[in-house]
């Protein structure tokens, strides 16, 4: 062993210690009791994940990549009962004391759980559960067929650090994740600020903008498909006809790129245009009329008062077509280029069916489903500890 389970799951206590007795220090508590609760939940948190892995990540054969991965998954296993710890001891009690102007909060706290268990169920039972079985899986070599599953420690993990045809469906996914996003939202925001307007037969035509949300994936690829088909599409008609160019979609890899976004964006379109018409309807009508008293023109009504007012829609909108280009182009991407061309088109979410499904390498794949998990995880959190402080609420 390169470093000793007791020396490390002690380091780990001592650290959190330290953490939850400074923050205690810092809000008028009890230092030492701040001490033994942040050193219960520092040499927890590095059992939580270490104690099933038996410290294999410090054994004397392993890699650097290995001690890394071992020193992240006791970061995070001690980031899972420090956080919840400081909030409970620390925040909770001051938010107590606070004086609370909103209304409608619950005078105890066992009715909100009591509403909140049916979702904690189901999220246990179909989120939380199949993500540790996940992980589980990442740590053996599964293949079909086979009735021994040896264990590896983290050399699924490591192999992915050094696979380039992994690292590349990384870049592709945020490649096509940031076109679908940047393109998307700033279409239906010009879409919606005309489709709001309250003129006649609104309801019908912001049906038909809407409709397109109620297609699948595969639908939305399949229409692409046909559009795109470099013999019969519409879009090389109109190309040979306009330009005298018949373009090579599906073989050239940045055309088949911009296909998917495309089918993506116009599959997202309709959800992102209901939800910008009702913010739009919510803009107070005062501030852009005091905006034009002033001499503010249309352009500088719409950037410096429409775009602001809509910032919490915009940000909803943002971490909702995150999800929808990590998890959900799948069938769009498998109906229109199966990946390629030479793997232009491969994104995290298929390079796990490729893996799994394809060559069978399901605790490989099971490795690179923990990664995406993760990942989701972190952007998200990012966007909330960022974009979320400047979004405004109210007028």
């Amino acid at each position: 062993m390169l470093v000793d389970p007791i020396l490390v799951v002690g380091i780990a206590a001592a650290l959190g210690a330290a953490f939850l007795g400074v923050t205690f220090q810092r809000a008028g508590r009890t230092p030492a009791l701040g001490a033994a609760l942040g050193a219960l939940g520092g040499g927890g948190g590095t059992l939580m994940f270490m104690l099933p892995l038996n410290f294999c990540t410090f054994e004397l054969e392993r890699t650097v990549e290995d001690v890394f991965l071992g020193v992240l998954l006791i970061a995070a296993g001690m980031a899972l009962l420090l956080v919840p710890l400081r909030w409970w001891f620390v925040v909770r009690p001051q938010r107590r004391h606070t004086p609370q102007v909103a209304q409608g909060t619950f005078k105890g706290w066992l009715m909100p759980w009591l509403l909140l268990l049916p979702t904690l169920t189901v999220l246990v039972l179909f989120l939380y559960y199949p993500f540790l079985d996940t992980f589980r899986l990442s740590t053996l070599i599964v293949q079909p067929r086979a009735r021994r599953t040896p264990f590896v420690c983290m050399n699924n993990f490591t192999g992915l650090l050094g696979d380039p045809a992994y690292l590349r469906s990384v870049l592709t996914t945020f490649v096509i994740s940031a076109a679908i996003i940047v393109i998307g939202l700033l279409l239906a925001l010009l879409i919606a600020s005309v489709a709001y307007q309250p003129i006649r037969g609104a309801g019908l035509y912001r049906t038909l903008l809407v409709w397109s949300y109620a297609i699948s994936p595969a639908v939305a690829g399949l229409i692409f498909f046909i559009i795109f088909n470099p013999i019969a599409g519409i879009a090389n008609y109109f190309t040979n006809n306009l330009f005298g160019v018949q373009l090579a979609w599906f073989t050239d890899p940045s055309l088949a790129v911009l296909a998917v976004v495309l089918a993506s964006v116009w599959k997202s379109l309709g959800f992102n245009i209901l939800f910008y018409i009702a913010g739009l309807q919510n803009v107070p009508n005062d501030l852009r009329e005091a905006a034009s008293i002033d001499g503010a023109s249309t352009v500088q009504r719409f950037w410096f008062i429409t775009v602001p007012m809509l910032s919490p829609i915009t940000f909803f909108l943002v971490i909702t077509n995150i999800t929808y280009a990590f998890f959900d182009l799948f069938g769009t991407i498998d109906t229109m280029t199966a990946g390629g061309p030479v793997g232009a088109t491969t994104t995290l979410i298929y390079r796990i069916y490729q893996d799994g499904f394809g060559q069978g390498r399901i605790s490989y794949a099971a490795a690179q489903s923990v990664i995406l998990f993760l990942m989701v995880i972190g952007i998200t959190a990012l966007q909330f500890r960022t974009t979320a402080r400047r979004v405004t609420y109210g007028a």
